[in-house]
């Protein structure tokens, strides 16, 4: 039996969530509009000033004089001088350093900036609570049916940003991370919604804390990886335009205040690469408990079938870019399949085929 009052209480905590989410919302998109006053120059590796000529040197010949000194495998490795200090201002590539400007210098919309990230930690708070509680009224984990995942993946969605906020000082995600957010948990409380029980047989065992818990944070980590890759595609267009000396118009002007194009590829390949590794333990993780549910460790059911084909896809893009070199718009169009895969082996393949995964409770 569910505690409903535990249940009504995590239902509460959840709609102050999304209220809160959608303030914030407003407030990043606040930011954007008031940035746009302020002066943000084109930042793109094609349009700074061109690179220094190569100058051939035979072995034994020292540089040119006044040449700067051309940095030894030590300060290629860490990033630094030779006196130890790292180069200042924004570099191609670079998460710290390359943080765009969405504030466009404005004071007001780095103060609505500030307010946005705020709101986004207390709605955080609601919607930590909401997950806690709702597991708390039947006593076990709170992903056990397509209700609990989504609101769990859009927790995790939020750490993700978070990280990416604190640690890389990435606050240009907000905006596009508030889009797949309050979809989800609006889809979730008004589509997907269930009440709160107790798990299904096929459920009912320990590796639901191990193989959901890693999917769950998998799935979040991706969409970080898809709006940076979408984004790029974007960027990379307007600093292509730029280059070519081709009339840029007023509708980009957004897209000038986004980090570098090289920057928005970095992001999606870091995080990407960073948690393949998390989304290829969990289908391991999965087949081990389908062998302890079923008696067999993979039968092509539908869910399995798609979280391999979603497998294969980012793979390939991993595999693609350590071994082809492909970096740029033909890596962006293959993260963006696999993510493609991932959203349709979750809400399509739950819904509409049959197979021994079609518990979702909708």
């Amino acid at each position: 039996m569910a505690n409903e009052t535990l249940a009504q209480l995590s239902n509460l905590f959840m709609y102050s969530a999304i209220a809160v989410y959608m303030l914030a919302f407003f407030a990043y998109c606040a930011e954007w509009a008031f940035g746009s006053r302020g002066r943000v120059a084109v930042h793109s590796a094609r349009t700074t000033a061109p690179a220094p000529e190569r100058e051939l040197v035979g072995a034994g010949v020292g540089a040119r004089p006044g040449a700067p000194a051309r940095p030894g495998p030590a300060e290629r490795l860490t990033g630094r001088g030779r006196d130890g200090a790292r180069p200042t201002g924004p570099r191609d590539g670079d998460l710290v350093a390359d943080q765009g400007d969405v504030a466009g210098g404005d004071p007001q919309a780095d103060r609505y900036g500030r307010i946005a990230v705020s709101l986004t930690l207390l709605g955080f708070v609601l919607h930590a609570a909401a997950v806690l509680s709702r597991g708390l009224s039947v006593r076990r984990a709170p992903w056990g049916n397509m209700y609990e995942f989504s609101t769990a993946v859009a927790l995790m969605l939020v750490v993700a940003y978070l990280v990416m906020l604190f640690r890389f000082r990435q606050r240009w995600l907000g905006l596009f991370v508030m889009v797949p957010l309050i979809a989800t948990l609006g889809v979730a409380v008004t589509v997907l919604y269930t009440e709160s029980d107790q798990l299904v047989p096929a459920l009912d065992s320990y590796w639901i804390w191990i193989h959901v818990a890693s999917a769950t944070a998998s799935f979040a980590a991706f969409h970080i990886g898809a709006i940076a890759s979408v984004l790029y595609l974007f960027k990379d267009a307007r600093e292509r335009r730029a280059a070519a000396g081709a009339p840029l118009g007023r509708g980009g002007r957004l897209l000038d205040r986004l980090p570098s194009a090289a920057t928005l590829d970095r992001t999606a390949y870091r995080v990407n690469a960073v948690i393949f590794p998390l989304w290829t333990f969990a289908i391991v993780v999965g087949a081990v408990w389908a062998e302890s549910a079923w008696g067999r460790y993979w039968g092509w059911d539908p869910k399995e079938t798609w979280s391999f084909i979603t497998w294969v896809a980012y793979a390939a893009y991993l595999h693609a870019r350590a071994t082809a070199g492909w970096k740029g718009r033909r890596a962006a169009v293959i993260s963006l399949v696999g993510f493609a895969c991932f959203v349709f082996n979750y809400y399509l393949v739950n819904i509409f085929f049959e197979g021994l995964h079609s518990y979702g409770g909708v």
